[in-house]
């Protein structure tokens, strides 16, 4: 990666900060992106990138809003002139059967996670497109290749991603712009985090390694995605999920 520039959305924890330490470990310059209410902790992300021998930057990005999108590529652009790639990562969960879940949470849901990554790809592209292209990497999940019982919205909103990264590698493949996702299983991130070990053994059950995920293990695989190693890959859903998948 070295040479390379550019973001990581939801980089002030779990996934997003592991994508963004391997990537600059491995030479690239990382605009380290989260919310205005999460700049402690994307400033812990910076200093463990320079601390890893990197460099980067901290952007304020919510994911929800277009603007910020365009801000963050721009970001990028002013330091290097092109974005070769871009994680989406940043999202949100929550737990609920679907009668019980409410209207104002699916939508949160589905607002974050589904529309961030839409509107993340859309600023992308378009900042990729003539300048040599890029790729692309989304967080979706196991959850986004079946379903997962209570956690409805969450599901609907990982199926879209993956939806949205094979239609972006379809359209873009000739303009040189690359579009894949990760898949994680149950990580030991954010997410789990308020979750009871009663429910995360429920979730692993599928896993057959039987032990949480890392997120030096998600990032791993965003960063051969994101590098010349995967240049023949493009609309791929991976799987890194200890092969849960591999039996449903």
């Amino acid at each position: 990666m070295k040479g390379k520039a550019g973001l990581v959305t939801g980089a002030a924890s779990g996934i997003g900060r592991a994508c963004a330490v391997a990537l600059a470990a491995e030479g690239a310059h990382v605009v380290i992106a989260d919310l205005a209410s999460a700049q402690d902790g994307a400033r812990e992300t910076l200093r463990l990138v320079e601390e890893a021998g990197g460099s980067g930057a901290l952007q304020v990005c919510d994911v929800t809003r277009p603007e910020d999108h365009d801000a963050l590529c721009a970001a990028v652009l002013a330091h290097h002139g092109a974005l070769d790639f871009a994680c989406n990562n940043a999202g949100i969960g929550g737990h609920g059967l679907l009668a019980d879940t409410d209207v104002a949470l699916f939508d949160r849901i589905i607002a974050v996670n589904l529309r961030g990554t839409f509107l993340g790809m859309r600023s992308q592209i378009r900042a990729m497109l003539g300048h040599g292209g890029g790729a692309i990497v989304n967080t979706a999940s196991n959850a986004g290749l079946r379903g997962v019982r209570e956690i409805g919205a969450y599901v609907a909103s990982k199926h879209g991603i993956v939806g949205l990264t094979k239609n972006g590698a379809l359209e873009y493949g000739d303009a040189g712009i690359r579009v894949n996702a990760v898949c994680p299983g149950v990580i030991e991130a954010g997410l789990t985090e308020d979750v009871s070990q009663e429910r995360k053994q429920e979730l692993m059950a599928p896993h057959a390694i039987k032990r949480l995920g890392l997120p030096t293990e998600v990032a791993a695989a965003a960063l051969w995605l994101c590098s010349d190693d995967s240049s023949f890959v493009t609309g791929v859903a991976l799987p890194v999920d200890a092969g849960s998948i591999a039996g449903w």
